[in-house]
């Protein structure tokens, strides 16, 4: 019996195309405010109706005050901007800007681009079958949105945090 190579190990192989992925999306959003968060913050708001600045935060995970801090930089570029919520004066709505629409778009073309460089030793079909497939790995299948993926990975950290 042979020892199975490490290429062979699914977490091996795993790790090392997210740490090619993570250094190259760094690299395409590194002078965006606020690098990737800045980003997931840009496409979040891309869909949907406007969202208040706390449900933003609670969707993509990440803490109300970094979120606070985040939009200050976002919305200093001209990217993002804030009104108060028409439903609660207290909370605010956040809005994308055509600015930061442009931006989002570019940034979604460059991003594109280097995970087509990334995956470049797979053909169309695979790279579209590979995407599909870590998608439903990523939702655990059961057509979970990336929102409560998101809320799960929060409450996770909140119990690591006691």
């Amino acid at each position: 019996m042979t020892t199975p190579r490490v290429e062979a190990d699914l977490g091996w192989a795993l790790g090392r195309v997210t740490r090619a992925h993570m250094r190259t999306a760094q690299d395409v959003v590194s002078d965006l405010p606020g690098g990737p968060r800045g980003y997931h913050v840009l496409a979040g708001l891309e869909e949907g109706p406007p969202r208040t600045q706390l449900a933003l935060a609670r969707s993509l995970g990440v803490d109300r005050t970094v979120m606070t801090y985040l939009l200050d930089e976002l919305e200093g570029a001209g990217l993002v901007a804030r009104r108060p919520d028409p439903a609660d004066r207290r909370a605010r709505q956040v809005l994308l800007t055509d600015v930061g629409r442009e931006r989002l778009c570019a940034l979604e073309r460059r991003l594109r681009e280097a995970e087509d460089e990334l995956l470049a030793p797979l053909e169309p079909a695979e790279r579209d079958q590979l995407r599909t497939l870590l998608q439903r790995l990523a939702t655990g299948g059961d057509g979970a949105t990336a929102c409560q993926v998101a809320a799960e990975i929060q409450e996770m950290q909140a119990d690591d945090t006691c």
